[in-house]
């Protein structure tokens, strides 16, 4: 996450905002906080300023109310109890910040924290999980033949079913019409490797995803990617439902950039693995308007079970 204070030289009130944000983010290792003072009309309207001090967070203002005028004029902020003051409240700001990490991780996620399990309507559950144990068992997507016996009994073709599964973001397609990912899974290889014991070698769309197939499927599993930053490697061994991670150091990066569309283009090219929090801090500060949060190897693990551990553990209908 980025946070950014713009104020004009010599503002009162910068250091009040500043010794607030400090509180505020106590603790927090997600964020990269950069100052900037402003002294002429146009960089204020470049940086969109809103009046001194302004906070951005991801280089959106949170406090300023929709079509305020970019302004070197002093900034006032009304606070919870209707008082008026020069910089918002520490409990205001953490509300902001923890508000702002919140979306990036739904959004993450994907489809906005509603879920990764298909409805069971029109065969769409039946077939997500048939192409889910095609990619666990062979490192590939069904067959036609396959997926056309699986849509049979709802009454539809495979590829009206494919098609809708695609619309709501359970999969992706290509121009043909074949799977190209079924979340976890791609079909095309990623840095993301996940060797399944006593199963086939599969690519993950993320590694969020890479964590998540394991648990999804019940079985030991060995990790392998690597740190965008320095090349190292991280390894992630599964096994009886214990993990070891190499480094220890390592974390994951979990976020998503502004803008609609699938998963696939949305997030999963931002969540990665690192080989140390610092260099994980490196990479986001060169990727301009994303948002997320830095997470420990137990929060990334959770993560990658809640959202895919139930998807083949549901009976379809």
């Amino acid at each position: 996450m980025r946070v950014e204070m713009l104020t004009v030289p010599d503002c009162p009130n910068g250091p009040v905002l500043k010794e607030r944000l400090v509180l505020a983010l106590a603790g927090r290792m997600d964020v990269e906080l950069t100052e900037h003072v402003v002294d002429v009309q146009a960089e204020a309207e470049r940086r969109n300023m809103h009046g001194s001090p302004t906070l951005l967070v991801d280089g959106c203002d949170p406090f300023a109310v929709p079509g305020t005028a970019a302004s070197l004029s002093c900034r006032l902020y009304r606070m919870a109890d209707g008082r008026i003051g020069g910089a918002p409240s520490v409990e205001e700001l953490r509300q902001v910040l923890d508000a702002n990490a919140t979306t990036g991780a739904q959004r993450a996620a994907g489809r906005a924290g509603r879920g990764r399990l298909a409805p069971v309507e029109r065969g769409l559950q039946a077939a997500q999980q048939a192409v889910l144990r095609s990619f666990a068992t062979t490192g590939a997507p069904p067959g036609a033949a396959e997926l056309e016996s699986v849509a049979e009994p709802f009454g539809v073709p495979a590829a009206r079913v494919l098609a809708e599964l695609a619309a709501e973001d359970f999969l992706t397609l290509d121009d043909a019409g074949r799977i190209q990912a079924a979340y976890p899974f791609s079909a095309i290889p990623t840095e993301h490797v996940v060797q399944i014991a006593d199963g086939p070698t599969v690519w993950s769309m993320c590694a969020i995803d890479a964590l998540g197939i394991p648990v999804m499927l019940g079985a030991d599993a060995v990790i392998t990617s690597a740190d965008p930053v320095t090349g190292g490697h991280v390894r992630v061994e599964f096994t009886d439902g214990r993990t070891i991670w190499q480094p220890a150091t390592a974390v994951v990066y979990y976020g998503a950039r502004p803008g609609d569309g699938p998963a696939a283009a949305v997030c999963c090219g931002y969540l990665c693995f690192f080989t140390t929090r610092a260099t994980a801090g490196q990479w986001t500060g060169r990727q301009a308007e994303l948002s997320g949060a830095v997470l420990d190897q137990a929060e990334a693990e959770r993560l990658g079970a809640d959202i895919f551990g139930p998807l083949l553990t549901a009976s379809p209908r």
